[in-house]
Protein backbone atom coordinates (compact mmCIF):
# COMPACT_ATOMS: atom_id res chain seq x y z
CA UNK A 1 0.00 0.00 0.00
CA UNK A 2 2.48 2.38 0.87
CA UNK A 3 4.41 1.81 -2.90
CA UNK A 4 1.13 2.76 -4.40
CA UNK A 5 0.56 5.63 -2.18
CA UNK A 6 4.36 7.20 -3.41
CA UNK A 7 3.73 6.44 -7.13
CA UNK A 8 -0.07 8.19 -6.90
CA UNK A 9 1.83 11.61 -5.17
CA UNK A 10 4.07 11.87 -7.81
CA UNK A 11 3.26 14.69 -10.75
CA UNK A 12 3.20 13.63 -13.73
CA UNK A 13 6.02 14.92 -16.41
CA UNK A 14 5.65 17.34 -18.50
CA UNK A 15 5.39 16.51 -21.99
CA UNK A 16 8.51 17.33 -24.25
CA UNK A 17 6.84 17.35 -27.25
CA UNK A 18 4.60 20.29 -25.89
CA UNK A 19 7.16 21.99 -24.31
CA UNK A 20 9.33 22.43 -27.56
CA UNK A 21 6.83 23.21 -29.92
CA UNK A 22 5.61 25.91 -26.88
CA UNK A 23 9.22 27.47 -27.05
CA UNK A 24 9.62 27.58 -30.75
CA UNK A 25 6.12 29.44 -31.23
CA UNK A 26 6.91 33.39 -31.78
CA UNK A 27 10.58 32.01 -33.44
CA UNK A 28 11.87 35.03 -35.56
CA UNK A 29 14.02 34.80 -38.52
CA UNK A 30 17.13 36.30 -39.78
CA UNK A 31 17.74 37.37 -43.63
CA UNK A 32 20.41 38.76 -45.76
CA UNK A 33 18.85 41.10 -48.20
CA UNK A 34 15.92 38.26 -48.97
CA UNK A 35 14.75 38.59 -52.74
CA UNK A 36 11.29 39.05 -53.77
CA UNK A 37 10.83 35.33 -54.31
CA UNK A 38 12.44 34.68 -51.04
CA UNK A 39 9.73 36.58 -49.30
CA UNK A 40 7.01 35.49 -51.66
CA UNK A 41 7.79 31.87 -50.51
CA UNK A 42 7.90 32.66 -47.14
CA UNK A 43 4.57 33.71 -47.06
CA UNK A 44 3.73 30.28 -47.44
CA UNK A 45 5.87 29.26 -44.70
CA UNK A 46 5.73 31.45 -41.89
CA UNK A 47 2.89 33.55 -40.00
CA UNK A 48 1.77 36.76 -40.39
CA UNK A 49 3.80 38.82 -37.84
CA UNK A 50 6.86 36.87 -37.94
CA UNK A 51 9.79 38.93 -37.11
CA UNK A 52 12.54 38.99 -39.37
CA UNK A 53 15.10 40.86 -39.06
CA UNK A 54 17.44 42.19 -42.03
CA UNK A 55 21.13 41.71 -41.45
CA UNK A 56 23.42 44.75 -42.94
CA UNK A 57 26.49 43.84 -44.76
CA UNK A 58 29.36 46.82 -45.44
CA UNK A 59 29.76 45.68 -49.30
CA UNK A 60 25.85 46.39 -49.87
CA UNK A 61 24.13 49.66 -50.48
CA UNK A 62 21.92 50.41 -47.17
CA UNK A 63 18.68 50.64 -49.95
CA UNK A 64 18.33 46.83 -50.17
CA UNK A 65 17.59 46.86 -46.52
CA UNK A 66 14.70 49.23 -47.15
CA UNK A 67 13.45 47.73 -50.37
CA UNK A 68 13.64 44.15 -47.98
CA UNK A 69 11.93 45.82 -45.34
CA UNK A 70 8.54 47.35 -47.73
CA UNK A 71 8.82 43.55 -49.15
CA UNK A 72 8.20 41.80 -45.37
CA UNK A 73 6.01 44.50 -44.80
CA UNK A 74 3.62 44.10 -47.62
CA UNK A 75 3.71 40.33 -47.48
CA UNK A 76 2.46 40.85 -43.62
CA UNK A 77 5.73 40.32 -41.87
CA UNK A 78 7.45 42.37 -39.13
CA UNK A 79 10.52 43.83 -40.52
CA UNK A 80 13.40 44.21 -38.06
CA UNK A 81 16.52 45.66 -40.28
CA UNK A 82 20.06 46.03 -38.63
CA UNK A 83 20.81 49.74 -38.06
CA UNK A 84 24.80 48.81 -38.47
CA UNK A 85 26.56 52.60 -37.40
CA UNK A 86 29.67 52.01 -38.31
CA UNK A 87 27.77 52.11 -42.12
CA UNK A 88 26.77 55.48 -42.03
CA UNK A 89 28.60 58.63 -43.45
CA UNK A 90 26.35 61.06 -41.40
CA UNK A 91 24.13 61.51 -39.30
CA UNK A 92 21.55 63.00 -42.07
CA UNK A 93 22.25 59.85 -43.98
CA UNK A 94 21.25 57.85 -40.74
CA UNK A 95 18.48 60.06 -40.32
CA UNK A 96 17.01 59.34 -43.89
CA UNK A 97 17.85 55.93 -43.94
CA UNK A 98 15.35 55.84 -40.58
CA UNK A 99 12.78 58.09 -42.04
CA UNK A 100 12.29 55.61 -45.35
CA UNK A 101 12.25 52.23 -43.17
CA UNK A 102 9.49 53.98 -40.52
CA UNK A 103 7.71 55.65 -43.42
CA UNK A 104 7.89 53.37 -46.44
CA UNK A 105 8.00 49.54 -44.55
CA UNK A 106 6.59 50.71 -40.93
CA UNK A 107 9.31 49.43 -39.17
CA UNK A 108 9.12 49.92 -35.85
CA UNK A 109 11.96 48.24 -34.22
CA UNK A 110 16.10 48.06 -35.17
CA UNK A 111 18.46 45.84 -34.09
CA UNK A 112 21.09 48.50 -33.41
CA UNK A 113 24.75 47.48 -33.76
CA UNK A 114 28.37 48.70 -34.48
CA UNK A 115 28.90 46.56 -37.91
CA UNK A 116 31.63 44.79 -39.20
CA UNK A 117 33.32 47.23 -40.67
CA UNK A 118 37.39 48.23 -39.10
CA UNK A 119 37.41 51.73 -40.14
CA UNK A 120 34.01 53.83 -40.60
CA UNK A 121 32.38 55.37 -42.98
CA UNK A 122 31.42 58.97 -40.70
CA UNK A 123 31.59 59.86 -36.90
CA UNK A 124 29.79 56.90 -35.68
CA UNK A 125 32.18 54.24 -34.12
CA UNK A 126 29.65 52.48 -31.72
CA UNK A 127 25.89 51.74 -31.34
CA UNK A 128 25.39 53.34 -27.83
CA UNK A 129 26.33 56.73 -29.83
CA UNK A 130 23.03 56.52 -31.90
CA UNK A 131 20.81 54.51 -28.85
CA UNK A 132 22.02 57.79 -27.28
CA UNK A 133 20.83 59.83 -29.75
CA UNK A 134 17.61 59.62 -29.69
CA UNK A 135 17.22 59.13 -33.44
CA UNK A 136 14.96 55.86 -33.77
CA UNK A 137 12.47 57.35 -31.47
CA UNK A 138 12.61 60.34 -33.36
CA UNK A 139 11.79 59.02 -36.71
CA UNK A 140 8.45 56.60 -35.03
CA UNK A 141 10.62 53.60 -33.81
CA UNK A 142 9.31 52.08 -30.28
CA UNK A 143 11.43 49.13 -29.88
CA UNK A 144 15.79 48.74 -29.35
CA UNK A 145 17.15 45.22 -30.35
CA UNK A 146 20.58 44.75 -28.65
CA UNK A 147 23.04 42.47 -29.90
CA UNK A 148 24.56 39.64 -27.69
CA UNK A 149 27.56 37.13 -27.59
CA UNK A 150 27.67 34.00 -25.97
CA UNK A 151 30.46 32.66 -27.44
CA UNK A 152 32.39 35.99 -27.06
CA UNK A 153 33.75 38.02 -29.76
CA UNK A 154 36.65 37.36 -31.48
CA UNK A 155 37.83 41.33 -30.86
CA UNK A 156 36.10 41.58 -27.75
CA UNK A 157 36.93 40.77 -24.06
CA UNK A 158 34.14 39.12 -22.34
CA UNK A 159 34.16 41.72 -19.56
CA UNK A 160 34.49 44.22 -22.05
CA UNK A 161 31.30 43.03 -23.55
CA UNK A 162 29.22 42.27 -20.59
CA UNK A 163 30.14 46.37 -19.62
CA UNK A 164 29.03 47.38 -23.10
CA UNK A 165 25.78 45.28 -22.98
CA UNK A 166 24.93 46.94 -19.70
CA UNK A 167 25.63 50.09 -20.59
CA UNK A 168 23.52 49.77 -23.96
CA UNK A 169 20.84 48.00 -21.91
CA UNK A 170 20.39 50.89 -19.45
CA UNK A 171 20.49 54.07 -22.51
CA UNK A 172 17.86 52.11 -24.35
CA UNK A 173 16.04 51.97 -21.15
CA UNK A 174 16.62 55.48 -21.10
CA UNK A 175 14.63 56.36 -24.17
CA UNK A 176 11.49 55.17 -22.74
CA UNK A 177 11.27 52.10 -25.58
CA UNK A 178 11.03 48.76 -25.57
CA UNK A 179 14.40 46.39 -25.56
CA UNK A 180 15.22 43.13 -26.29
CA UNK A 181 19.06 40.90 -27.03
CA UNK A 182 19.57 38.91 -29.89
CA UNK A 183 22.28 36.78 -29.83
CA UNK A 184 24.85 35.62 -31.83
CA UNK A 185 24.19 32.25 -33.08
CA UNK A 186 26.30 28.89 -31.65
CA UNK A 187 25.50 25.54 -31.22
CA UNK A 188 26.55 24.57 -27.63
CA UNK A 189 23.39 24.79 -25.29
CA UNK A 190 25.54 25.16 -21.96
CA UNK A 191 27.20 28.10 -23.09
CA UNK A 192 24.19 29.88 -24.07
CA UNK A 193 22.13 28.53 -20.74
CA UNK A 194 25.11 29.66 -18.96
CA UNK A 195 25.18 33.40 -20.62
CA UNK A 196 21.56 34.00 -19.43
CA UNK A 197 22.14 32.88 -16.25
CA UNK A 198 25.14 35.14 -16.15
CA UNK A 199 22.61 38.10 -17.75
CA UNK A 200 20.25 37.28 -14.93
CA UNK A 201 22.18 37.48 -12.44
CA UNK A 202 23.27 41.01 -13.24
CA UNK A 203 19.57 41.90 -13.47
CA UNK A 204 18.64 42.22 -17.00
CA UNK A 205 15.17 40.45 -17.35
CA UNK A 206 14.74 42.02 -20.69
CA UNK A 207 13.62 39.50 -23.31
CA UNK A 208 16.48 37.45 -25.29
CA UNK A 209 16.01 36.00 -28.70
CA UNK A 210 18.45 32.74 -28.67
CA UNK A 211 20.40 32.72 -32.22
CA UNK A 212 20.43 28.98 -33.92
CA UNK A 213 21.51 28.15 -37.08
CA UNK A 214 18.66 27.27 -38.96
CA UNK A 215 18.82 23.69 -41.20
CA UNK A 216 21.67 23.74 -43.69
CA UNK A 217 24.75 21.69 -44.04
CA UNK A 218 27.31 21.26 -41.71
CA UNK A 219 30.11 22.78 -44.60
CA UNK A 220 27.70 25.78 -44.22
CA UNK A 221 28.03 26.10 -40.63
CA UNK A 222 31.18 25.96 -40.39
CA UNK A 223 32.19 28.85 -42.91
CA UNK A 224 29.17 31.15 -41.43
CA UNK A 225 30.47 30.41 -37.42
CA UNK A 226 34.27 30.89 -38.98
CA UNK A 227 33.49 33.94 -40.59
CA UNK A 228 31.22 34.99 -37.75
CA UNK A 229 33.63 34.70 -35.14
CA UNK A 230 32.00 31.62 -33.17
CA UNK A 231 35.24 29.53 -32.45
CA UNK A 232 34.51 27.44 -29.54
CA UNK A 233 31.12 26.27 -30.81
CA UNK A 234 32.17 25.81 -34.39
CA UNK A 235 34.90 23.63 -32.86
CA UNK A 236 32.94 21.02 -30.96
CA UNK A 237 30.77 21.50 -34.13
CA UNK A 238 33.57 20.05 -35.79
CA UNK A 239 34.05 17.37 -33.71
CA UNK A 240 30.75 15.98 -33.79
CA UNK A 241 30.42 16.15 -37.60
CA UNK A 242 33.28 13.57 -37.85
CA UNK A 243 33.89 12.34 -41.22
CA UNK A 244 34.60 14.62 -43.90
CA UNK A 245 31.81 13.00 -45.98
CA UNK A 246 29.49 14.47 -43.05
CA UNK A 247 29.99 17.83 -43.68
CA UNK A 248 27.33 18.18 -46.37
CA UNK A 249 24.52 16.30 -45.04
CA UNK A 250 21.92 18.48 -43.66
CA UNK A 251 21.77 19.83 -40.24
CA UNK A 252 18.99 21.28 -38.06
CA UNK A 253 19.53 22.60 -34.56
CA UNK A 254 17.01 19.99 -32.96
CA UNK A 255 19.15 18.99 -30.07
CA UNK A 256 19.90 22.58 -28.88
CA UNK A 257 16.17 23.64 -29.27
CA UNK A 258 15.48 20.80 -27.03
CA UNK A 259 17.70 21.71 -24.45
CA UNK A 260 16.88 24.92 -24.33
CA UNK A 261 13.08 24.33 -24.54
CA UNK A 262 13.89 21.98 -21.12
CA UNK A 263 15.45 24.58 -19.25
CA UNK A 264 13.03 27.23 -20.22
CA UNK A 265 11.57 27.71 -16.29
CA UNK A 266 15.75 29.15 -15.97
CA UNK A 267 15.86 31.41 -19.28
CA UNK A 268 13.20 34.10 -18.02
CA UNK A 269 11.48 35.48 -21.46
CA UNK A 270 13.19 33.95 -24.50
CA UNK A 271 12.64 32.84 -27.47
CA UNK A 272 14.64 30.90 -30.40
CA UNK A 273 15.81 33.22 -33.36
CA UNK A 274 16.78 31.28 -36.39
CA UNK A 275 19.68 32.14 -38.96
CA UNK A 276 18.24 31.18 -42.40
CA UNK A 277 21.85 30.17 -43.76
CA UNK A 278 19.60 26.98 -45.54
CA UNK A 279 17.06 29.80 -47.04
CA UNK A 280 14.74 31.48 -45.47
CA UNK A 281 11.53 29.36 -46.63
CA UNK A 282 13.14 26.47 -45.67
CA UNK A 283 14.21 27.54 -42.31
CA UNK A 284 10.29 28.53 -41.66
CA UNK A 285 8.91 25.54 -42.60
CA UNK A 286 11.07 23.67 -40.18
CA UNK A 287 10.38 26.12 -37.28
CA UNK A 288 6.98 26.43 -37.89
CA UNK A 289 6.72 22.32 -38.37
CA UNK A 290 8.27 22.56 -34.91
CA UNK A 291 5.61 25.35 -33.41
CA UNK A 292 2.66 22.96 -34.45
CA UNK A 293 4.32 19.71 -32.74
CA UNK A 294 5.16 18.07 -36.06
CA UNK A 295 8.25 16.45 -34.46
CA UNK A 296 9.37 12.78 -33.08
CA UNK A 297 11.76 12.59 -30.26
CA UNK A 298 15.11 10.71 -30.97
CA UNK A 299 16.52 7.78 -29.13
CA UNK A 300 19.64 11.08 -28.41
CA UNK A 301 19.06 14.68 -27.00
CA UNK A 302 17.22 15.61 -30.81
CA UNK A 303 14.26 15.01 -32.55
CA UNK A 304 12.85 14.55 -36.07
CA UNK A 305 10.66 16.58 -38.33
CA UNK A 306 7.92 14.96 -39.39
CA UNK A 307 6.36 15.80 -43.21
CA UNK A 308 3.40 17.74 -43.50
CA UNK A 309 -0.01 15.46 -43.53
CA UNK A 310 -1.34 14.51 -46.87
CA UNK A 311 -4.83 16.18 -47.19
CA UNK A 312 -7.19 13.12 -48.25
Amino acid sequence: MATVSAVTTLEPRADPVAAIAEFTRGFSLEATHPSADDVAQLADAAPAGTRVYVSAVPTRPVEEAVVAAIRLRKAGFEPVPHLAVRNFASAHDLDEFLARLNGEAQARCALVIAGDRDHPAGAFRSSIEVIDGGALRRHGFTEIGIAGYPDGHPRIAQQDLDRALADKVRAADTTGMAVHIVTQFGFDAASMLKWIARLRNFGIEHPVRIGLAGPTNLATLLRYAQRCGVRASAQGLARQAGLVRQLFAMSAPDALLRALAEARADLGDAAPHFFSFGGLARTARWAQAVAERRITLEGGDGFRVEPPRQQA
